[in-house]
């Protein structure tokens, strides 16, 4: 069984019989060296990072959504009178458009990390859907070892693109590749699956997934967002973002040290696969024609050829890009029990042993950090985190259908997916309100906007079902918190002026939650209401209210940043016992 399907740079004719290098590998030379070599293996990546791309900034992107009914084509009087009798059905055109573009799942490339689902599912004790399609691409790598960083990770063609442009014009910073940094992968997938153990989720900081979808999250949704929306639209930067930025930026910016060094010899998730290589079925094989040129070891992207040119079979990725420059042909891609015609191991020696006392203190070294790091997560989350038992404690509103606040800090990955599809973002990032453990987690900001009763698109692109995909009109039902009125601050009920903003968006979503009594009432003298005084004022339905928030965002917007009349919202969503319905739904529903 052989595998080839490099593109090679030399035959084995001789040198007078040699052809010069035709008009399509003179353009793949000038792009680069791995293009000429691996030209498959390149275009498998543009076409996995503009999938990618495609979906987070285009799938993702709520506002190519249109309601039925638009100003050229006004709703009658009669469809109106419908609507608001509950006689008709609301409308659901975010819902509607998010499935007319995801020809494949939005969150797929968040599915097929296989550590998003491993360690979610540690850390939640329960079954995450997405190990299905992690444990899928994991069989398929049994085939083409670590194909997933060779060929479909869009962080690592992202990393290949700063490099290109930047980290091979940028010498002073490189290291050697055979550092106490080599295996620091393995030590961070130790340390991440020890704090999910403990029930903490921190595989969101360094899983390659999520990485780049925050990352481009925070840098990349604002300026499409103020380019094709308006600038005033875009969500205000807090630390947390800084952080996220800062880190993803560093991700980058380790190629200044090698080319690719996070997916060498950082990036966990790149570890999980490493280790399932333990299992391939096709390896990398170098015959005995292999005339010691070194052209492979300089020219593979992930460290995987010893210097006896034989293969460190965890690290190669079958990218073929080494075989590319054999100007021999020496170098196979076969299945691993094919043994004709091999070089000898170890000419000229590599000195490299299976662990000797260096390798044993190095091993010892990592595995101890390792295991305090998944230790020391779970007592900053201890020092530091939701405190879920105190009443009084910070309760941030969670999108409709998240399942209990516990379960939810260890389920959500924080990738930032919910965000980008969230329309005039109603979600935004946590910052540092619950401590280290709710950084990144989506919350409601209903000062900003509003939940649409049209979109459900949060728990459709949810890759751990920290959000449940509810079907639209059960997320319609689904209480994600209760509006309460500060009678003391609201207009009318403060004998002010007269007011109804929250109950016309009340009314306008199809929820009907609020309705209006009569207050300040001023009486005769024999005690009869006085015709044209007092107000009517709002009072929230609980049995109603869905806590979607819109009442607010209609109350700041007008009341407390057009008028100045308040200093915050008089009426206001918030989270708690009794005031939200979060629970894990069953198969059966």
């Amino acid at each position: 069984m052989r595998l080839d399907h490099y593109l090679p740079t030399l035959k084995r004719a001789k040198k007078a019989d040699r052809k010069p290098p035709g008009r399509f590998r003179r353009v793949l030379e000038r792009i680069g060296p791995t293009m000429a070599s691996s030209p498959l293996r390149r275009v498998i990546q543009a076409v996995c990072f503009i999938t990618f791309l495609v979906s987070f900034f285009y799938v993702c992107w709520p506002y190519t959504a249109r309601p039925a009914s638009t100003a050229e084509t006004p709703a009658t009087e009669a469809q109106l009178d419908a609507l608001l009798g509950g006689e008709a059905v609301w409308p659901s055109h975010y819902t509607d458009d998010l499935a007319r573009k995801e020809v494949i799942p939005a969150d797929l490339f968040l599915r097929i990390d296989p550590l998003v689902s491993l360690s979610t599912a540690i850390a939640s004790r329960s079954w995450i859907y997405s190990l299905v399609s992690a444990g899928i691409i994991l069989l398929a790598c049994v085939l083409i070892p670590r194909g997933f960083c060779g060929y479909l990770c869009p962080l690592g063609t992202m990393i290949d693109l700063f490099d290109w442009l930047i980290g091979r014009r940028v010498k002073r910073f490189r290291v050697k590749g055979d550092g106490w940094w080599v295996h620091i992968k393995y030590y961070l997938l130790l340390g991440t699956l020890i704090a999910a153990a403990f029930g903490v989720l921190i595989s969101g900081f360094f899983a390659a997934i999520p990485v780049i979808t925050r990352g481009l999250l925070f840098l990349g949704e604002p300026l499409q967002t103020g380019l094709l929306r308006e600038w005033h639209l875009v969500v205000p930067m807090h630390a947390g973002h800084v952080i996220s930025i800062l880190l993803f930026l560093g991700v980058l910016g380790l190629g200044l040290l090698r080319p690719r060094f996070w997916c060498k010899y950082v990036c966990p998730s790149g570890a999980v696969f490493s280790v399932a290589n333990l299992f391939r079925v096709t390896e990398r094989k170098v015959e005995d024609s292999c005339i010691k040129c070194r052209k492979c070891v300089d020219i593979c992207p992930f460290d995987a050829i010893k210097p006896d040119f034989t293969t460190r079979t965890t690290d190669c990725t079958l990218c073929q890009t080494c075989g590319g420059v054999c100007p021999t042909l020496s170098i196979k891609f076969v299945d691993r029990w094919d043994v004709m015609s091999l070089k000898k191991e170890n000419e000229p020696p590599t000195h490299e042993t299976p662990l000797g006392r260096r390798g044993f203190v190095s091993l010892a070294t990592g595995g101890a950090l390792a295991v305090a790091g998944g230790a020391a997560a779970k007592a900053a989350t201890s020092v530091w985190g939701a405190d879920l038992d105190n009443k009084d404690a910070f309760r941030p509103v969670r999108p409709p259908g998240s399942v209990p606040e516990k379960e939810f800090l260890q389920m959500c990955i924080r990738c930032g997916e919910c965000f980008k599809a969230c329309p005039n973002n109603v979600l935004h990032a946590e910052g540092f309100e619950q401590g280290f453990e709710g950084l990144w987690a989506p919350m409601v900001k209903a000062d900003w906007a509003g939940c649409e009763s049209s979109c459900n698109a949060c728990g459709q692109v949810c890759p751990t079902g920290a959000i449940q995909p509810l079907p639209l009109e059960v997320k319609k039902k689904t209480r994600m918190a209760l509006a309460e009125v500060n009678l003391q601050t609201c207009l009318p009920h403060a004998g002010k002026e007269a007011c109804q903003l929250c109950v016309d968006d009340c009314t306008a979503a199809g929820y009907n939650a609020i309705e209006f009594i009569q207050v300040h009432t001023k009486a005769d003298a024999n005690g009869n209401p006085v015709e044209g005084t007092g107000f009517v004022a709002p009072v929230v339905l609980a049995d109603k209210c869905v806590g979607c928030g819109l009442c607010q965002t209609r109350c700041h917007g007008i009341n407390v940043l057009e008028k100045g009349l308040l200093k915050q919202s008089a009426i206001v969503i918030s989270a708690g016992p009794g005031k939200e319905d979060r629970r894990i739904m069953t198969k059966s529903e």
